[in-house]
């Protein structure tokens, strides 16, 4: 019989989940986030309620008995898109908790293959979008900026902000999830955000905004224009959240 566990979405319940998936040794189809869950037939379905204290022994397991870089893989195949993740990192760590220490250098193995090109991704994403963010000064003194990775990647960039901009108010909007990171000045949380009215830029802003457009194609030497290298380092899925939008495309 195939079971499939359901777990809330969040790491400690993926974590929850596969701490079951090795206690109840069932044969296991897929563990999936419930709000990626999608009902087919001859399909058993169990829900893991999150166990904090299972997730932590999951969690410590990995740090001892592989290493705390598998640790960090498995946080960044959590974050990323893509509904197997979780049954990738069970079968990740059916693997590492035979190999240990030395998982990780197994990379003909297509479990830890996968994985790392997970994390991968899931890095590079993160790293774009810390040169690609564009923040606007609101009318109330607040710094907005709207994004919409493949990957959930705002609590990786949110930190490099906080230490950038520790004097702002800022709020960094992933539109597609509907989350945000929020930052007072002091400390910063993630929340779920949605706008219930567009936003109103400061004159302040509005006039910058227009400045640096002119200045963008005045800057810009059409003889030198490389599309596809230009989309290589800043894919095309990122530019309508970019101020000079309508001066690169």
């Amino acid at each position: 019989m195939m079971w499939t566990y359901v777990y809330d979405g969040t790491f400690e319940g993926m974590l929850t989940a596969i701490f079951e998936a090795f206690n109840n040794k069932e044969n296991l189809q897929e563990i999936v986030a419930e709000g990626e869950f999608l009902p087919r037939l001859f399909v058993n379905r169990r829900f893991i309620e999150c166990d904090p204290i299972k997730a932590e022994r999951v969690y410590s397991a990995i740090g001892t008995k592989i290493s705390p870089e598998a640790q960090r893989y498995i946080y960044l195949n959590y974050l990323s898109c893509y509904p197997e993740r979780a049954i990738w990192i069970y079968r990740y760590l059916h693997f590492g908790f035979k190999k240990g220490k030395n998982t990780n250098l197994y990379l003909s193995q297509p479990d830890v293959l996968q994985i790392h090109k997970t994390a991968r991704q899931v890095k590079l994403e993160s790293y774009r979008l810390l040169g690609l963010l564009r923040f606007e000064n609101l009318t109330k003194d607040v710094y907005y900026s709207s994004m919409e990775p493949d990957h959930n990647v705002l609590a990786l960039i949110a930190p490099h902000f906080v230490n950038r901009f520790t004097d702002q108010n800022w709020i960094i909007h992933d539109l597609k999830r509907n989350l945000a990171a929020v930052y007072n000045r002091d400390d910063w949380l993630i929340t779920e955000f949605q706008l219930a009215q567009p936003l109103n830029i400061s004159e302040e802003e509005a006039a910058f905004q227009t400045f640096w457009r002119e200045y963008f194609k005045n800057i810009f030497i059409t003889e030198r224009k490389n599309s596809r290298l230009q989309k290589q380092y800043m894919p095309k899925r990122y530019w309508k959240h970019l101020t000079e939008k309508e001066c690169i495309s």
